[in-house]
């Protein structure tokens, strides 16, 4: 099959791999209709997040349809059209009975990479690095997908192929990261990053019940939409002389109830902060340029909610002292799909959410270098770049 492949930083490569086969009763395979690009895979394209081996197949977002399943595989059939969480679940394990599905004791058979950086291993997710289980990714034809009962979510009739494909990753963690804010009438929150989560992050905290959401970006188009879709109030962090006096001055002097980091490791800023951040990065002195998770922190109204999305390694410069004057709460995780697609199939019948527009770019995947690419740089207003195999 054609699957696009990880050969070395900056080096991706569309090329002929295995098909994938069973490996266990509980196995199932899914012929992949659409697979997109997420701002987590730069990290490793980037050589940010070691782990990855020349040849391996990546991407972890992805739906499409069951061809063949394993003998103990009761609830999901072949011919059903599926979506799939990003992060494995087992549906056995303590973690999975408490609904934390990438926290799984089970499906990370590479666990002890993890054990010595974090303490317990995670979950395994496809396409993710070696520490991450090692699973071959969803930027293929067919991808397997273990604990096909817990894994695989049949799609209603009535939601799209292109409308599913967000609720395997970017619409779950935006929803799990709105949730984290514990979100009032009348709240204020306020989202770094109006990339694909941030987005999501953003229109599922109105739905909460979010009064005021504000879009911190520096792509006028990015921001455009937010206004668009869910009446949110923009700012382009390169217009302002301070993010969080702006912040401040638009809520009364207090700042927003709750603040969701949805950036990450890579992302930017102004000044000189972000120049020293960058000159270490590159040096590989420290792993983040985290400008948007100390503005968070820094903008937050005492008492408030700082939910943390983005991917990081080993902060630097980390503002604890701020965090424990201003009495702050930092909720933080990696999303937990299987819990929350009820949910959101519920909130794209009713017509509440259509995540669909998260698509600027629709292509074979013969040109996912060329997505990823323009995916990477922010060329052509690119929000996400979606494959078909």
């Amino acid at each position: 099959m054609h699957a696009l492949c990880w050969n070395g930083v900056d080096d991706l490569a569309v090329e002929n791999v295995p098909d994938p086969v069973l490996v266990n009763p509980h196995d199932v395979i899914v012929q992949v209709r659409l697979t997109t690009t997420c701002g987590s895979d730069l990290h490793f394209i980037d050589g940010y997040l070691p782990g990855m081996r020349e040849g391996d197949v990546f991407g972890h977002e992805f739906m499409g349809e069951v061809v063949e399943t394993g003998a103990e595989v009761t609830s999901t059939a072949v011919g059903d059209r599926v979506v799939v969480p990003s992060f494995i679940g087992c549906s056995s394990c303590w973690y999975c009975d408490h609904e934390l599905y990438s926290m799984c004791d089970t499906t990370n058979p590479n666990g002890a990479l993890q054990q010595p950086i974090l303490g317990y291993p995670t979950g395994g997710i496809y396409g993710y690095t070696h520490p991450f289980g090692g699973y071959q990714g969803s930027h293929a034809q067919y991808v397997r997908v273990p604990f096909g009962d817990t894994n695989c979510f049949r799609i209603p009739d009535g939601i799209t192929d292109e409308q599913a494909l967000f609720l395997s990753d970017a619409v779950p963690t935006g929803l799990m990261g709105a949730e984290f804010c514990d979100i009032h009438p009348g709240d204020t929150v306020a989202v770094w990053g109006s990339g694909g989560v941030g987005l999501m992050a953003g229109h599922t905290a109105r739905l909460l019940g979010a009064d005021r959401v504000f879009m911190i970006d520096r792509f006028p188009e990015r921001l455009r939409v937010a206004k668009e879709r869910f009446d949110a109030e923009t700012i382009d962090y390169t217009a302002v002389d301070s993010v969080q006096e702006f912040l401040r001055e638009s809520t009364g002097g207090r700042g927003p109830d709750a603040c969701i980091d949805a950036v990450g490791m890579e992302g930017h800023g102004t000044g000189l902060q972000q120049l020293y951040d960058r000159a270490k990065q590159l040096l590989r002195l420290e792993t983040d340029r985290a400008t948007p998770l100390r503005e968070a922190i820094l903008a937050c109204r005492k008492g408030g909610i700082v939910s943390v999305l983005g991917v990081y390694g080993l902060t630097d410069k980390f503002p604890m002292g701020i965090v424990t004057n201003k009495g702050l709460t930092i909720r933080s995780a990696q999303q937990y799909g299987q819990r929350f697609v009820p949910r959101m199939f519920d909130y794209v019948q009713q017509g509440d959410l259509d995540p669909s527009y998260l698509i600027t770019h629709d292509m074979p995947l013969e040109d996912a270098v060329y997505g990823y690419d323009i995916f990477k740089h922010k060329k052509e207003g690119c929000i996400r770049s979606v494959f078909r195999p």
